[in-house]
């Protein structure tokens, strides 16, 4: 089967035309894009080589900080590189391949938020058999299928997406490809797609943020029958992942919970969910979190002693 497509590239229009604030947002991004990969990296380094941090929670957390210098990754760079670009272009092959990555990291990292949420529903609701539950076996069984289900979903959307006729123009309002800049530009009657989007997108992130929710709250009830110093401690974790389920999810119910539709806001929208919020997901999880906060200064003295030497 043919693409029917006469388009061979898009041209980005950017996050903003004005020439003087495009060097002073290239230097913020560039700066919140270094943190973001210092701050997950560091995550990672701590988890791996602390013993302390063996539970599933981290080994979880771990991969969730992975998803998101991955998914930072697959779009801030790019970014940059066309803050500076006279002419920002990417080849259709190369928008089908970022909107690909783009769905396939998002989705693993819902399904993998959905799973920490089982991980603490587990912990807090039956103590008594998280060892026996939260086996490493299971542990690593939920992981892959967080990375099997982000890669059909991403299938399913680039498989949507590559069939459709771009006949021109190829302007796209915006700093990458999506679903939606996108559909603006196919040639033909989008209101049925955009009710696809909405449905195989937006919904399933409306469903699994509500679910989530319900969990959390059966969480938070649950804690009248523990200690005060237990009912602390599971408290400071779970809003910690509260934080980062509302950080993460609100963002895209506003993007794909609507008709095929862009607004100027959804640059705005793109940038929090791709720079912002895993730039926060280790300051949310370190700060609230004293065994981390531990680890890390164990680290890093571990670090200092060998240098000495």
């Amino acid at each position: 089967m043919k693409i029917m497509s006469n388009v061979t590239e898009f041209l980005f229009l950017g996050l903003i035309q004005n020439m003087e604030l495009q060097t002073l947002l290239f230097a913020v991004i560039f700066i919140l894009y270094l943190i973001t990969l210092a701050g997950n990296v560091l995550i990672m380094v701590t988890i791996c080589t602390s013993r302390a941090l063996g539970s599933p929670m981290y080994f979880f957390l771990s991969y969730l900080s992975f998803i998101d210098v991955c998914y930072s990754s697959s779009i801030t760079p790019r970014m940059l590189a066309d803050t500076l670009a006279a002419r920002k272009t990417i080849s259709f092959r190369g928008c089908m391949t970022q909107v690909f990555i783009e769905h396939f990291l998002g989705a693993a990292e819902i399904i993998l938020l959905t799973v920490m949420a089982y991980d603490r529903y587990v912990a807090i609701c039956k103590p008594l058999h998280y060892t026996t539950i939260m086996r490493h076996r299971l542990c690593s069984l939920l992981v892959a299928v967080a990375w099997a289900g982000g890669f059909l979903h991403a299938t399913i959307q680039i498989l949507f997406i590559v069939w459709l006729p771009f006949c021109g123009p190829n302007i796209i309002d915006h700093f990458m490809c999506d679903l939606n800049p996108l559909l603006n530009l196919v040639c033909m009657d989008t209101h049925t797609l955009g009710l696809f989007v909405a449905a195989n997108s937006g919904f399933i992130c409306l469903l699994n943020f509500l679910l989530l929710m319900v969990s959390y709250v059966i969480i938070l009830r649950s804690l009248k029958n523990h200690s005060l110093e237990g009912r602390r401690k599971a408290l400071s974790t779970c809003v910690s992942h509260i934080t980062v389920v509302i950080l993460f999810f609100v963002p895209c119910i506003f993007v794909y919970m609507r008709p095929a539709t862009t607004f100027s806001i959804d640059k705005v929208v793109a940038v929090f969910y791709a720079v912002i919020t895993p730039m926060l997901n280790p300051l949310i999880y370190t700060l609230r979190n004293a065994e981390v906060k531990h680890a890390m200064k164990k680290l890093w003295m571990k670090k200092v002693t060998s240098t000495e030497k």
